[in-house]
């Protein structure tokens, strides 16, 4: 008798470098077992190495702390942790954090039925090593060319943080105000102490957030949420 193959064996696995369509790129990502995390950017499949603590593991513990104490006080908008992100026929990305508005509410994306996020996350952040990584090049790319309307990158090794916002199809880096503060053009009251938070100051970095959470701005934004 001859034996068929199982199904995991006829998918090629998933290999760093692959250029694939998102399809294949999902088929053999879903065939390929004990893979933690891998994207996909302009057609490129991309396999990501273990994580380090200081360098992407911590820094990446305080963004989230940062917008969830955000989320938590802002009905309407939703927090997302390394969510795989539909973004378009190249390119599906799994960023560190997403933070949307929901479809209720009026947001730019939706669920699909499997569950999965369709379409560009309002807020999208990135723990990038340095420079030379993809979130400042083919990442940046297609989040702009997509729609994704503000894009933190951290580079950690540099000590550097650009938030970028969306300008008429061009990204823009945000500038400090008078106080040193970034403010989101998108999310009325997401305010960013970013020395503070380079510095690894979570207490002045939730300081100024809940100023920013106490202002005119916020309110009106919840009641725009709400009314949606």
């Amino acid at each position: 008798m001859v034996k068929t193959p199982s199904q995991l064996w006829t998918i090629p696995p998933l290999e760093n470098g692959d250029k694939l369509t998102r399809y294949e790129f999902e088929r053999r990502y879903n065939a390929t077992p004990n893979l933690k995390k891998a994207e996909l950017t302009e057609g490129i499949v991309y396999i990501m190495p273990a994580v380090r603590f200081r360098s992407h593991g911590q820094p990446h513990g305080w963004i989230l702390t940062w917008l969830g104490t955000y989320e938590a006080a802002t009905s309407g908008v939703a927090l997302g942790v390394e969510p795989t992100v539909r973004l378009d026929l190249d390119n599906e990305p799994q960023p560190d954090a997403v933070l949307l508005i929901v479809p209720e509410a009026g947001g730019q994306t939706r669920l699909s039925e499997d569950d999965y996020i369709e379409g560009a996350p309002e807020l999208v952040v990135e723990i990038a090593a340095s420079s030379a990584a993809i979130d400042l090049h083919g990442k940046k790319q297609a989040y702009r060319r997509n729609g994704v309307k503000e894009y933190i990158v951290w580079q950690v090794l540099d000590q550097k943080l650009t938030w970028f916002s969306l300008e008429q199809g061009e990204y823009l880096e945000l500038v400090p105000d008078n106080e040193g503060i970034l403010r989101s053009r998108v999310f009325p009251g997401l305010w960013l102490a970013a020395t503070e938070l380079l510095a690894g100051n979570m207490q002045g970095v939730l300081k100024v957030l809940q100023a920013g959470l106490q202002s005119p701005e916020h309110g009106d934004f919840i009641q725009k949420l709400g009314s949606d």
